[in-house]
């Protein structure tokens, strides 16, 4: 299958003729890499490194939640990590940073790729109940400051026999209108530059983005199983999102669990 590759330069360009990209500082395609994530929290500690954003066109190690490791066919996906400085932020307040990520994915897609998505809690990235991004947020330790890198992973042309799990999807099977991952990049770019500015100005306050979240996570008012860390399994309905960002099944916070959803509540 040809696979067309990301225009780099096309990509580098935007940061000048696009106002919305100029909050990106740079952008780098590479051919491979074992992990962008990792790559970018190698450059957490200068602190001139901020707002930029590093493509792979193959991971070789690529990682999801719990350590999840999986590796994709070159030009599939569209892998794609950014790092982040959150001056003055609250600790309580970081957990939304992946869920804004997620909220900015599900736009860009809607928008550009012309799909039906939304999200499972916390950010998985869904069409048809089917898993079609994910999103890892990991913090980097750098001169006390809060510095974080987003990882962004979409499933673009993989076949069935490529996916990684049976419940994943990519914007192929899907039926998307344009799968172009360029065009893609800029329209995930745009919708986080224009999220996480809304935020930072907003002083990290979440009412506006926790109702936008809401609006787009298909987990809230479902019956879920959630497999919480140490083996533990609690069901029961997903009711909302705390002012943490957790998720409240019954009357109880979740903070980190493997969500199932089981039926809808009508």
């Amino acid at each position: 299958m040809h696979r067309t590759p990301l225009a780099a330069d096309q990509l580098r360009r935007s940061l000048i003729e696009s106002p919305e990209l100029s909050f990106f500082t740079h952008i780098d395609v590479v051919e491979s890499t074992g992990s962008t994530n990792a790559d970018l929290i190698t450059r957490a500690d200068d602190p001139d490194v901020d707002r930029v954003v590093l493509l792979a066109e193959a991971q070789e190690q690529g990682r999801g939640r719990h350590a999840r490791t999986w590796v994709s066919p070159p030009r599939a996906q569209i892998s794609m990590s950014v790092l982040v400085r959150l001056h003055g932020i609250a600790p309580e307040a970081l957990g939304w940073l992946p869920l804004l990520t997620g909220v900015a994915v599900v736009d860009a897609l809607r928008a550009t790729a012309g799909v039906a998505a939304n999200l499972k809690w916390p950010n998985d990235v869904l069409v048809d109940g089917r898993k079609v991004a994910g999103i890892l947020a990991e913090v980097a330790a750098s001169n006390g400051e809060t510095v974080v890198v987003v990882g962004m992973g979409v499933n673009v042309s993989l076949t069935e026999a490529e996916l990684p799990v049976p419940h994943a999807t990519s914007l192929v099977l899907a039926g998307a209108e344009s799968v172009d991952r360029t065009a893609i990049v800029q329209s995930m770019l745009t919708e986080f530059a224009r999220r996480f500015t809304a935020w930072r100005e907003a002083g990290w306050q979440t009412a506006d983005l926790a109702a936008a979240y809401r609006e787009r996570c298909a987990t809230l008012g479902v019956q879920v199983r959630a497999e919480l860390p140490g083996g533990q399994t609690l069901t029961g309905i997903a009711t909302d999102v705390d002012d943490a960002g957790r998720l409240l099944v019954g009357n109880r916070p979740l903070s980190a669990a493997d969500v199932t959803h089981l039926r809808a509540e009508y």
